[in-house]
């Protein structure tokens, strides 16, 4: 191929023919650089309207290719391939083992001596029976194991959901003068949460719930957490007359505004046995080995406790306790759903909210723990497990469950090594709810207030809240937006706020896309940003601009008036140094798509810039960029010596036709 200047336009016929280089002699001052070769800019292969929408739906729902296990295998064990993915319990079944089984035994009863204070609390926080609590630490996990792909999730009760729940019921309906209509909406919630859970996973949509971002949820579980512990200064002072409200000003005023309530002998065992807990958490944080103590001090807590007031009934007289709590396995409750009415809104309305918060919160515990042990969740999976459990959850009077992390600590740390902990938890409240419950009748609420405390303190993660302030100011305004939303607004609307400084950082980036000046790094063919690399040099009579972001309706205009703004600038630049401006080019590898709005402001750019004596060069678009600025014949209006693979062949072949 000999030394040719003349350019290869590009068009249909070049689609599936090989680049065609042809080389030019690069010169920079007395230094003579290898040939440079210009390439052509093809076309991607034509396509169908229907294999462009098959590609389309197959990235967008289909990204990790589910069915490629399935290709090339026979009938029978494509069959069996499916109830693998339907039954995760089947593949790890026929390779059980008696080791393998004393392991999950072992973690089984470590997370049942935590799962059980923890459902009593929670359902408390929940505004809710304590018995309800420990349903919802049978049933659900027996479902998980069932149909759940990770081998350390601790399944149960967890803090934020209930909270939400109980917030927002307790909001309408009122949980001790309505309690019955409050039980059937808390389930009902519930059956909506899964079935929301549920299908997200089968139609394949959890990037709906990407919209909670990590500075989104640092800030609100920090503030659920704040609000949550406030709230607990009622069991741990002995006040009787406490606020419902949820926000931090009338929790304050409540717990001040009764100083006559406060009960010295409820604020000695109270802060007695909270100061144990958070002993025996740092102990463990301290120690991982000995997470055994962390585990088992929530259930000594609670025998110690009862112990004490049983025992010492006359001294303990006034200390506020659980009470009776009713024997048996969980009643269905199917028949109670709540699905006309009133209130039905509200029931839907709080079984999206918990059921985004404990799906994300699931997930994100299944994957951390995955990661450590080199195994795969998979994400969508996971959705049907959790949103079909509480589904059949709602039905045997259990409320909203997830993966919780403080469970799933100790089932991996206590060398978990399938489901079948969760089995084995299950079974430990099955023996407690059949034999044991009267056991708990003397348990005073302060422990259990302790137990609560102890658990949401781990959820305000300060490192975190200090990364996001130094990685990007706009979310760690997020994280204070969630913050202080739940503390002095309502933990609704605090995520509701937070969701939406997210979605405006989104559509900020979205519609202020990042445009840099390109210059040339000494002695290369690489250009690159000005203001980041000192040695990158502007090449005269060139404007070399980076568009970092496809180009929509939303930000056409925007770009426009941007590059027209570089333009002008450039231009001032130019006149001290008495020089002109004569090529602007764009470099749109970072172009991943462009809309009719797209296209009419390069073409209204490229109109403007003629009219100043200015031309303009696009480089590197990519294959659908391409595609539309060929339909749209725009590429005709710039002709053979207007579109370029990289900046480097642009600078170089326009510069030498300049000096032809």
């Amino acid at each position: 191929m000999g030394v040719d200047s003349k350019r290869v336009e590009a068009d249909s016929s070049a689609v599936s023919t090989p680049e065609t280089p042809f080389n030019l002699t690069l010169s920079i001052g007395p230094v003579l650089l290898q040939p440079l070769e210009i390439h052509r800019v093809c076309l991607p292969p034509q396509k169908t309207t229907f294999q462009k929408l098959k590609h389309r739906l197959s990235e967008i729902f289909f990204p990790d290719d589910p069915f490629h296990r399935f290709k090339n295998q026979t009938f029978l064990r494509k069959v069996v391939l499916g109830l693998h993915c339907l039954f995760p319990i089947l593949q790890w079944v026929p390779r059980y083992s008696l080791s393998t089984f004393r392991s999950d035994l072992v973690s089984g009863l470590t997370i049942a001596s935590l799962a059980i204070p923890q459902g009593i609390s929670y359902a408390k926080l929940a505004n809710l029976p304590p018995i309800i609590g420990l349903y919802s630490s049978f049933v659900p996990p027996l479902i998980y194991s069932l149909l759940g792909s990770s081998k350390h999730l601790g399944v149960g009760p967890v803090s934020i959901a209930s909270l939400v729940m109980g917030t927002m019921l307790s909001e309408t309906v009122s949980s001790t003068h309505e309690s019955d209509l409050y039980l059937r909406l808390a389930f009902t919630a519930t059956f909506f949460a899964g079935l929301f859970q549920a299908s997200l996973g089968l139609f394949r949509l959890g990037f709906i719930i990407d919209f909670l971002s990590k500075a989104t949820l640092v800030g609100f579980m920090a503030g659920a957490a704040v609000i949550v512990s406030l709230q607990q200064l009622k069991g741990l002072l002995g006040i009787v007359h406490f606020t419902k409200k949820m926000q931090i000003i009338p929790v304050m005023s409540s717990v001040f505004g009764h100083t006559k309530e406060w009960s010295w002998k409820t604020i000695v065992l109270g802060f007695g046995f909270l100061i144990f807990l958070l002993t025996a958490r740092l102990t463990s944080l301290k120690r991982p080995k000995l997470f055994w103590i962390s585990a088992a001090a929530p259930l000594t807590s609670v025998i110690l406790s009862t112990l004490l007031v049983y025992l010492l009934k006359s001294e303990l007289h006034g200390v506020s306790v659980i009470g009776e709590l009713p024997d048996g396995l969980n009643p269905p409750s199917a028949n109670i759903l709540y699905f006309h009415g009133p209130h039905l809104g509200l029931a839907i309305k709080a079984g999206i909210v918990t059921g985004i918060l404990s799906l994300t919160e699931g997930i994100a515990v299944g994957r951390t723990f995955a990661s450590l042990q080199n195994y795969q969740v998979d994400g969508n999976k996971e959705m049907m497990a959790i949103g079909l459990m509480n589904m059949v959850g709602s039905c045997s009077s259990c409320y909203v469950t997830t993966g919780s992390f403080s469970r799933s600590a100790v089932n991996y740390n206590a060398g978990a090594k399938t489901a079948f902990s969760n089995i084995v938890m299950a079974g430990a409240v099955l023996v407690t709810l059949l034999f044991l419950m009267p056991l708990f009748y003397h348990t005073p609420n302060l422990v259990l207030a302790a137990i609560i405390i102890t658990a949401v303190i781990g959820l305000i993660d300060y490192n975190a809240a200090f990364l996001l302030w130094k990685l990007d100011k706009l979310e760690f305004l997020a994280c204070l937006c969630s913050f202080f939303g739940v503390l002095f607004i309502s933990v609704p609307m605090g995520l509701a706020i937070s969701v939406g400084v997210s979605v405006f950082k989104i559509l900020l980036h979205v519609t202020r896309p990042n445009t840099v000046v390109l210059g040339n790094i000494p002695g290369t063919q690489i250009y690159q940003n000005v203001s980041r690399y000192e040695n990158a040099s502007r090449v005269p009579c060139f404007l070399i601009l980076g568009i970092e972001s496809p180009i929509y309706f939303a930000n056409s205009t925007y770009l426009q008036e941007r590059i027209l703004r570089w333009v002008w600038e450039e231009e001032e630049r130019l006149k001290e140094k008495e020089e002109n401006l004569k090529c602007v080019v764009l470099d749109m590898t970072a172009v991943t798509a462009i809309d009719s709005s797209g296209i009419d402001a390069i073409y209204e750019l490229r109109r403007t810039l003629l009219n100043r004596s200015v031309q303009l060069v696009l480089v590197n678009p990519v294959g659908s960029v391409m595609e539309k600025l060929h339909h749209s014949k725009i590429l005709d209006l710039f002709g053979t010596n207007q579109l370029y693979l990289t900046v480097g062949e642009a600078v170089t072949d326009i510069s030498s036709s300049w000096k032809a």
